[in-house]
């Protein structure tokens, strides 16, 4: 049933403002003149979802807020009664100490984060694209600014670029590990189709559609060598395309989505990435992207020639098979031009020698997979769960407890600010069973503290519910019974799962709101990311106004000393 097929600048800116300044309503007609989107909208009826009325969501009488059954995807402030009116610039914390704070902005909406030691100093790469700081982060209570590419944003967005990458160029997602056979870092950097700030939306934006299509840049990913911490040191071993079925297609003619977020590398060895191979990828609801992809996996034994080993799809995800197309037709979800169906990131393994991992499809589910031969793939256990309009459905697991204690964690995210769409649960999956996860539970919503001038976060304006608990390739290894997740303006929130029946909330940090910072149409996404030095004891939190350095006795007790052991950890 499961298809496994060996065969995967300022323009930018005054579009993503234009694009969140307003959205297509859903009784605007379709203009269509592609013909993977073509054939998606002729499966399935028109069920984009309307606006709920302002009585359908809010506080109740017992004094909970409800969030709508489903709304359409906006980019609008969607106030309520009883929301605050202004932005709130107090901060909270509990169990938590701020070490340090630098208000300095990379990018306001999402960043990557990558930390690495060179000859014992430590380094952070934070970077989106087109955009890239490089920081000296040795003391963490001192760091230094070493390199800027691209803009840094402010209260008027992102200011003149600095040094910017060439046409074609970027900073892609990156896992940085250390090759035996090549004796240096070995960094993999994925490159994926833009979305954001040039598709506004497939069914009414032909010529947008047509751009993405001929993408004027590399769809898959580069290899480079990393003799030292700045780009000059780094050395282009090879780069492949994940149009697997054109390997020698040039840039402008490659199909397919390219790799999407970080790769799943471990050195060398085999690596796994996100990818939809070719236009077919097609089955997607979500208006923003043309692709719903599958997962490849990579030779990565020799870094200078990656081969391809697999390539895997699961039911629901190719225009112009007859049971992908019926499985999509089933999808409750099918029509409503909202969901995102497919992977949006990797593979998630508990460590590089694990013979399953785990998926996360968004409307498609949650999957567990057998890779103990990753020539083929094949999932094992599959896992549905109620449509969840508007928002990400499912595009993260937190895999850290589930040697321990056989659950994962499976989660999306909010994409409308102000609450506007139904809550994006956490959901506690136990995966003992492969073939039959089940779910056992949710973590609790996170709650204001009492002297904070609201009882919900959804009245502090912006976006609010689950993003992710960080990177597989943060420094060090994760706790138990610990996780710590980003939750936009809720900032960190630190949950115990140590009693996975009784989980509960024992730290957090909600940073403040920053007007004087942050340009208007950037305000509602306060915080986007959370990276752990697990080695050092040390959180890292990345909001709209710049970066936190924080501390928490559940943590344990932070070193601002450089890392006693390199990381990545070289080879004995």
């Amino acid at each position: 049933m499961f298809d496994s097929i060996p065969i995967r600048s300022l323009v930018l800116v005054s579009l993503i403002a234009s694009n969140m300044a307003c959205a297509a309503s859903a009784d605007t007609p379709y203009v269509i003149d592609d013909e993977m989107v073509k054939r998606q909208v002729a499966l399935s009826p028109n069920k984009e979802p309307k606006a709920p009325s302002p009585s359908d969501y809010g506080f109740g009488p017992d004094g909970r807020f409800y969030h709508p059954k489903e709304a359409p995807s906006s980019h609008q402030a969607q106030p309520f009664e009883g929301q605050l009116d202004y932005w709130d610039t107090q901060s909270y914390q509990h169990n938590m100490t701020v070490e340090a704070y630098y208000p300095i902005t990379v990018e306001p909406f999402h960043t990557w984060q990558n930390m690495v030691d060179f000859d014992g100093k430590r380094y952070l790469y934070q970077y989106v694209r087109g955009d890239l700081k490089i920081f000296d982060v040795t003391n963490p209570k001192d760091v230094r600014l070493l390199l800027t590419k691209g803009h840094t944003w402010g209260k008027s967005g992102p200011g003149e670029p600095q040094s910017p990458f060439k046409d074609g160029e970027m900073m892609g997602a990156a896992s940085i590990q250390w090759s035996e056979s090549e004796q240096s870092y070995v960094m993999v950097q994925a490159y994926e189709v833009r979305r954001f700030g040039l598709l506004k939306d497939k069914y009414r934006s032909p010529e947008q559609v047509k751009a993405i299509r001929q993408s004027q840049h590399l769809k898959g990913f580069k290899v480079y060598s990393m003799k030292g911490p700045m780009p000059e040191d780094w050395t282009l071993l090879a780069e492949r395309t994940t149009d697997i079925l054109h390997p020698d297609a040039p840039v402008g003619q490659q199909q397919g989505s390219g790799v999407r977020d970080i790769p799943v590398y471990y050195g060398d060895g085999v690596m796994y990435l996100a990818a939809a191979p070719d236009k077919r990828y097609a089955l997607t609801e979500y208006a923003n992207d043309l692709y719903s992809a599958g997962y490849q996996a990579w030779d990565m034994s020799d870094p200078r020639n990656p081969r391809l080993l697999d390539m895997l799809s699961v039911p629901g995800q190719i225009v112009g098979d007859a049971e992908h197309e019926k499985v999509y037709q089933d999808n409750p979800r099918a029509g409503n031009r909202t969901s995102w169906m497919g992977a949006r990131m990797s593979l998630f393994l508990s460590d590089k020698d694990a013979d399953y991992a785990y998926a996360a499809m968004g409307g498609l589910g949650f999957y567990v997979v057998d890779i103990r031969d990753p020539s083929q793939m094949k999932v094992v256990g599959h896992l549905n769960f109620p449509p969840s309009v508007a928002g990400t459905e499912g595009d993260f697991i937190d895999v850290s407890q589930v040697q321990e204690t056989g659950l994962v964690y499976y989660s999306g995210y909010p994409l409308n600010e102000d609450c506007y769409e139904p809550y994006k649960d956490v959901y506690i999956i136990d995966v003992s069973e492969l073939s039959s996860p089940a779910v056992k539970g949710v973590l609790p919503r996170p709650m204001p503290p009492k002297q904070a001038d609201f009882k919900d976060y959804c009245q502090r304006r912006g976006s609010f519910g689950p993003k992710r608990t960080g990177a597989y390739h943060q420094p060090g290894t994760s706790k138990s019974g610990l996780l710590p997740y980003n939750f936009y303006n809720a900032g960190l929130q630190v949950f115990d799962v140590s009693k996975p029946n009784e989980p509960s909330v024992v730290a957090y940090f909600v940073p403040p709101f920053s007007p004087d910072k942050v340009v208007d149409y950037a305000m509602g996404n306060l915080s986007h990311s959370v990276y752990v030095e697990y080695d050092r004891n040390l959180f890292w939190l990345f909001t709209n106004h710049g970066f936190y350095v924080l501390s928490s006795p559940v943590l344990g007790e932070p070193s601002f000393q450089a890392p006693k052991k390199s990381w990545p950890i070289k080879g004995e």
